[in-house]
């Protein structure tokens, strides 16, 4: 006669089949444990997802939270893994910001004017090279409402050119880089106002950050406050040795709103964000480069553009690579550093997988064979 179960199979986790052979079952505990694990595979791929249509614009199927098997599976049905995304290029251009389409891709318009915003193509032996250039005289490049709508609008315009390789953030007015936030604009708000322009400033930093090409902050003068914030969001940033760098909040009542409070201590070590945030310090250039708040400091230039100087040389050696392989070594080390080592090597392996179906890589072999250098397209 065949054993009987003596409980329902959903309360005991341990059964005792009929055919009287014990199969041992995992326990309640381990299948909450597996759950986790999966979910947060799932979310290592989502968070790689969302990177991968950053980086590449395509549109891209959803992942449900499981296995990173079962997520990889889901980007190679969106035509992710293994084959290289395809690019969408939008030829409609932003309404009323300033910037108009030649060729598919989006550049500034000669009727921009008074803008405060710019984004200027460099061609010819800087062809590659974008500029967003901050122009706003009156108040030093304080953060005001045109001057943040007109960021995003540049941001976006940005995101989906397949032609920029690097950009490079600089400003237009001698000795600032970027003043903050407008406070005298900033008075006349409401607290509910004030909330909802913070959150959007730290929307357009997390956008600045997503860029998918390298992004570097020149400093040739001031980046306090919300400009140091700005500065932070690229990836990497070049001062003058005069520059005055610091995150002033504390001294107006506030705190880094922006991202400051998250990124400076990713940068730099929690210890030396502390001390500069709980004191609202202002540091040099040279002082900057010692905390490694700045990848370089230079002398100024009595043109005031040292550091702008060497940011465009910083620049011309990141064009000549293969710009598919820059855009997924920047997602893989983003992505893989807001998760732990061993997530971070399947995202890692998830970006490399970007590069080997691409022209680009079978080019850098063959040049390799043929001891000469290689000439990158980007496809």
């Amino acid at each position: 006669m065949p054993e009987r179960l003596e409980k329902d199979p959903r309360e005991d986790h341990t059964l005792q089949p009929r055919g009287g052979a014990r199969t041992q079952s995992l326990s309640l505990a381990e299948r909450r444990k597996k759950e986790r694990k999966n979910m947060s595979a799932g979310s290592m791929l989502l968070l790689l997802t969302r990177g991968l249509r950053s980086a590449s614009a395509v549109t891209l199927q959803p992942v449900v939270p499981g296995t990173v098997a079962a997520g990889a599976r889901a980007l190679h049905a969106a035509g992710i893994l293994p084959g290289l995304c395809r690019r969408r290029q939008s030829s409609a251009p932003l309404e009323g910001s300033g910037f108009s389409t030649a060729g598919g891709q989006r550049r500034h318009s000669s009727s921009a004017g008074g803008r405060e915003i710019k984004v200027r193509h460099l061609t010819g032996e800087h062809a590659g090279i974008a500029e967003l250039l901050m122009h706003r005289a009156s108040a030093k490049n304080a953060l005001g409402k045109v001057f943040v709508n007109e960021l995003f609008e540049a941001v976006e315009s940005l995101r989906h050119d397949p032609s920029v390789r690097v950009l490079i953030v600089k400003s237009e007015i001698k000795g600032v880089f970027c003043s903050g936030a407008d406070l005298k604009e900033r008075a006349r708000m409401s607290n509910e106002e004030v909330g909802h322009f913070v959150q959007r400033l730290r929307k357009l930093m997390n956008e600045i950050a997503a860029l998918p090409m390298p992004t570097i902050a020149a400093l040739d003068g001031h980046a306090l406050g919300g400009g140091l914030e700005l500065a932070l969001a690229c990836d990497l940033r070049t001062a003058a040795s005069s520059a005055k760098i610091g995150l002033i909040e504390t001294t107006r009542g506030l705190l880094p709103g922006a991202g400051g409070s998250q990124r400076l201590p990713r940068l730099i070590g929690l210890g030396l964000a502390k001390e500069l945030i709980f004191t609202g310090r202002q540091v040099t250039g040279d002082q900057a480069l010692s905390l490694g708040l700045v990848n370089h400091a230079v002398a100024q230039k009595e043109s005031g553009d040292a550091a702008y100087h060497k940011a465009m040389a910083l620049a011309e050696e990141i064009v000549p690579q293969a710009p598919v392989a820059v855009k997924m070594a920047k997602l893989s080390m983003n992505k893989g550093f807001e998760v732990d080592i061993a997530s971070g090597m399947s995202i890692e392996g998830m970006c490399y997988a970007q590069v080997i179906p691409t022209k680009d890589r079978i080019e850098g072999m063959a040049a390799f064979s043929e001891k000469r250098l290689p000439h990158f397209t980007g496809e």
